[in-house]
């Protein structure tokens, strides 16, 4: 078993916790926040009787990391350890696996369903449990899986049920949710300690060897001028403003700037309305022109051509079944301008500084000769890939040495990676056959990302934890922080706020750690106190709204075409139906118990994608579709678009698959 000795800055963060307390350990990234709690867990387990340690992450690779990196090598052979996640099979017998273990890490999410779930094999109580571990806990808010775990907990406590586990967060920064004000800043690190029951604890006899163990990293500005002329750009408005004017904008609505995240919301908000009016020429404008907005974002932060290259994209896959006048208009507007866009997105006069600039840092860091490690933090996956482009097609940056990949969100898809994509990048990039990456948020938090030299926010308006978190990865020794923006715009001023926010959150901490333990056990109680009762109101509203109509009387529509689909009540019948057409198989990375995919499904009216077929139980073909690519219609002829299932109006009944294979294969089962 490796050795689990602590700096004496993690014994005095761990100390409250080892009496027993419940409380969240602020830490800086690199701070050492995973190696206290194993220390904790390795007490607690020492010397409570029949302890049960579970130790909750956010992110599926998170499970594998503590893991083989942690928890493992510093408790294995003395006590068994069990990591559990979507992707084995030890989900589907949990309560079993909990039983059988001393220390269990899962998502977050797969301990809440077995705490709802009443099957035996799979059940789980929160008194079974004696140490909860809670990583990244400042997530602990609103509907996160860990605030649903703590939810249940709450009440328990509220009510003097016992036993209940004792609990030991950890951040590198709760953040002020939001707030400008130290008031309203200390509210809501009140409200994360209220939702985790739990005292927050920092450095402050041995902050001094905490600032020697993680340096803070040298930061600087990058800032660069607005280009003089960007007749790219105003090609591109010029087009938009012809869409404003054929889509007939309501006199009530005034939209913002073009090429601004306010614009996007505003055509969000448009598309919105267009549905629920029975409005296609103003809902498939502001489809389109959320596309134009974003061609202008990539503009603003990388090439021309990668800005043209959207629009290109986007329009390849319009040419095809076009329903009505709008598709055509939209359609022509765009090969109208194509050659133009094109010749101007290729003229060079015009390049973006910022690029220039992004070249300059990362040649000043590589260029020196000293072998170096980078991160390249940018906004979305498409601008990632085009970063990555922009790299290997540099003559500069390839002579001097810099080899480059994505870092993005696994998921399904050309523009994701795979959760083994993410581990062969990271560990290429701790060998040294990569040494920079170019990553969105993802790499924040979470991976076991080696110390870096350099780290650049490029493109990013973020909050304060986002800033906090990409900033701790550069923890090599003399290492820079840099942020590449344009003199006064949003990147720059988001900034400085940020910095501002980061000073807030730790006077907000400061100012709770000094109250005393009764004016603190009183807020938190109230606080606490609160949030179950406006839960119990949001969940009796929803249950009402789900009331108000039968699953038969809404409507679902096909939200490109609007033709009609199915009732809520068919929603399991719909594969009868022949709406949908079949496109190409779908892969997964992973395999499940119950389920397997099959191909992808479109309105076989205007090809809009729907969602995929699975077979069920190896037998039952199934469509599942993603109801945000729907639009409900209500008895009343209301419009309804909503995001997420739990959001619909009616009540959805579950599937009966005895039931489905008595209708469908009667002739088999005679």
């Amino acid at each position: 078993m490796a050795d689990c000795r602590l700096h004496n800055y993690q014994q005095e963060v761990v100390e409250r916790a080892l009496k027993g307390e419940n409380i969240i350990i602020w830490l800086p990234t690199g701070g050492g926040k995973t190696r206290a709690a194993v220390y904790v867990a390795k007490k607690h387990l020492e010397t409570t009787p029949n302890a049960k340690v579970m130790v909750l992450v956010n992110k599926v690779h998170l499970v594998d990391q503590h893991y083989n990196k942690e928890f493992e090598p510093h408790l294995g052979g003395t006590f068994i350890i069990k990591k559990v996640s979507g992707e084995n099979k030890e989900k589907d017998f949990f309560g079993l696996v909990v039983q059988e273990s001393d220390v269990v890490i899962c998502t977050a999410q797969i301990l809440y369903n077995a705490l709802i779930n009443k099957e035996e094999a799979r059940h789980v109580e929160l008194s079974d449990i004696t140490l909860l571990i809670i990583d990244e806990c400042h997530h602990t808010q609103k509907e996160e899986a860990y605030n649903k775990v703590m939810r249940l907990y709450v009440e328990k406590k509220l009510k003097g049920e016992k036993p209940l586990p004792q609990i030991l967060g950890l951040t590198a920064s709760p953040g002020t949710g939001g707030a400008k004000t130290l008031d309203k800043a200390v509210e809501h690190v009140l409200e994360i300690c209220a939702n985790l029951d739990s005292v927050i604890v920092s450095a402050k006899e041995y902050a001094s060897e905490l600032k020697e163990v993680v340096p803070k990293p040298r930061k600087s500005f990058k800032i660069v001028k607005e280009r003089l002329k960007d007749p790219f750009r105003d090609h591109l408005i010029s087009m938009m403003n012809i869409i404003h004017s054929r889509m007939n904008l309501p006199p009530d609505f005034r939209l913002k700037e073009c090429g601004t995240q306010e614009y996007e919301a505003d055509v969000v908000n448009l598309e919105h309305r267009g549905v629920q009016e029975k409005n296609r020429l103003l809902a498939q404008c502001a489809l389109h022109l959320r596309e134009y907005n974003d061609a202008l974002l990539i503009n603003d932060t990388l090439r021309m051509i990668d800005a043209y290259r959207s629009l290109e994209e986007y329009y390849s896959k319009k040419r095809t079944n076009p329903i009505d006048g709008t598709d055509t208009f939209l359609l022509e507007l765009f090969e109208e301008n194509q050659v133009e866009l094109k010749n101007l997105a290729m003229d060079s006069r015009f390049d973006n500084p910022k690029m220039d600039e992004l070249q300059s840092t990362l040649l000043q860091q590589f260029g020196s000769g000293v072998p170096s490690r980078a991160i390249i933090f940018s906004k979305t996956r498409k601008s990632a890939h085009c970063l990555k482009d922009w790299v290997l097609k540099n003559r500069a940056l390839q002579e001097a040495g810099i080899k480059a990949d994505i870092f993005i969100g696994a998921g399904n898809g050309n523009t994701y990676m795979t959760q083994n994509g993410q581990a062969e990048t990271i560990r290429n990039f701790r060998m040294g056959s990569l040494n920079l990456l170019i990553s969105t948020s993802v790499g924040e938090e979470g991976f076991d990302i080696p110390e870096c030299n350099l780290v650049v926010r490029y493109g990013l308006i973020t909050n304060e934890i986002a800033q906090q978190q990409a900033s701790g990865r550069a923890r090599a020794k003399d290492s820079q922080y840099a942020v590449v923006a344009q003199a006064g715009g949003r990147e720059d001023r988001r900034e400085r706020v940020n910095e501002y926010l980061e000073e807030l959150t730790g006077q907000a901490i400061d100012r709770v750690q000094t109250m005393t333990p009764q004016d603190f056990c009183t807020k938190i109680t109230q606080l606490q106190e609160m949030v179950v009762t406006c839960t119990k109101i949001e969940q009796r509203r929803k249950a009402e709204k789900r009331s108000r109509n039968t699953a038969s009387s809404i409507q679902l529509l096909c939200r490109n075409c609007f033709a009609p689909v199915a009732s809520g009540s068919d929603i399991k019948l719909v594969e009868n139906m022949k709406h949908y057409t079949f496109g190409e198989q779908l892969t997964l990375e992973r395999s499940f118990e119950d389920w397997e995919p099959g191909c992808t499904i479109s309105c076989k009216i205007c090809s809009k994608k729907w969602g995929n077929e699975i077979k069920y139980k190896k037998c039952a073909i199934l469509p599942n579709l993603a109801i945000k690519n729907f639009v409900l219609e209500s008895p009343g002829q209301e419009r309804l678009p909503v995001k997420k299932w739990k959001d619909v109006p009616f009540t959805v009944e579950e599937f009966n698959f005895q039931q489905y294979c008595q209708e469908n294969f009667t002739d088999l089962l005679d």
